[in-house]
């Protein structure tokens, strides 16, 4: 029984110690949980008020775990592992049918969860797990059935099947592009006329982030050497496209990943069809080994089978042109 004086420590806090441990940010914790960086922070201080201790160093570019920090992690990692996975065998043993899987941050943002009502209806008896994280799966770990990754064909496992392959283009709200036209900001006609505005650029460690960069992108165009007003670095590529919609700059976007706001109109091309640049890696759809290929993940893996064709059909992808100007990354 817990003493009068001490109350039981929040779940979710736990949950938030450990993404921000995990990560060493605050705000990829928040984006991993699909919370605000003030809730993440707010969850945090309250846990470290419960233990009387500072969890972490925040410093102004990274975040570090403290000595009282890092002997927490070492409990709390464990327990939360092994209520997941009473969860999981309570929900099995009453009947519940589950899959889980692992994909990157962004793409579960702006392409499965826009989505993925639809297999919900379809299923409502089906439980779904996302583990949105940039690192790479363990391919040999029993909790996760499927994987959905960004990478180049040489590296995903024979199993792998493409789901959709990598169009760069640039973009921006129709509101900033306008302000172009009428010359209340400088043009956009053309790639030369970045100089005169921000641009949103992938700021991460992972090899694809040269891929996915305006510095390719520019060197494409012949413009090696360009350089805009002012850089906006983003971690994610949703962050990108989140500040894009925001008119906060040009972003080089994903095609896969934002079509739809492309066709509603919410994003618009302003170099159009000359703009478009592919990249040499794909998505891919990886069951896991030893997933067992229950009726569930059947219709699971069957359903983005489905929701893939359609991105393909709609970018009009032919799955044997895929660009091998840099070596392998992913994510």
């Amino acid at each position: 029984m817990n003493s009068p004086n001490r109350r039981p420590l929040s779940l979710d806090g736990l949950r938030a110690f450990e993404a921000v441990a995990r990560r060493l940010s605050f705000s990829a914790a928040a984006d991993e949980l699909h919370l605000t960086q003030s809730a993440i922070s707010r969850q945090i201080k309250s846990l470290e008020g419960e233990a009387g201790a500072q969890l972490f160093n925040r410093g102004t570019r990274k975040v570090e775990l403290t000595a009282a920090g890092d002997l927490l992690r070492q409990a709390v990692v464990p327990a939360l592992d092994g209520i997941d996975r009473s969860v999981r065998q309570i929900r099995v043993a009453q009947g519940r049918r589950a899959v889980s899987l692992s994909t990157f941050a962004s793409f579960a943002t702006l392409w499965l969860l826009p989505r993925l009502a639809g297999f919900q209806q379809q299923h409502p008896d089906i439980d779904i797990r996302i583990s949105a994280t940039d690192v790479r799966v363990d391919m040999d770990d029993p909790e996760v059935d499927v994987a959905l990754r960004y990478d180049a064909a040489s590296a995903v496992p024979p199993e792998a099947e493409r789901m959709f392959g990598e169009v760069l283009t640039p973009a921006a709200s129709p509101w900033l592009v306008q302000q172009a036209a009428s010359g209340q900001t400088p043009p956009l006609r053309g790639p030369a006329d970045l100089a005169g505005h921000a641009l949103l650029e992938e700021d991460d460690h992972h090899p694809s982030a040269a891929n996915l960069s305006w510095l390719r992108w520019l060197a494409l165009q012949g413009h090696t050497g360009l350089t805009p007003r002012r850089w906006i670095y983003l971690n994610y590529t949703h962050q990108q496209v989140q500040a894009a919609l925001a008119g906060q700059g040009i972003a080089l976007a994903r095609m896969a990943l934002v079509h739809e706001q492309l066709t509603r109109g919410e994003l618009v091309e302003p170099f159009g069809l000359s703009g478009r640049v592919p990249a040499p890696s794909s998505y891919w759809l990886i069951p896991l080994p030893g997933a067992r290929l229950r009726p569930e993940l059947r219709d699971f893996i069957a359903w983005v089978r489905g929701e893939a064709a359609i991105t393909r059909a709609a970018l009009g992808d032919t799955p044997g042109d895929v660009p091998v100007d840099a070596p392998p990354a992913s994510l």
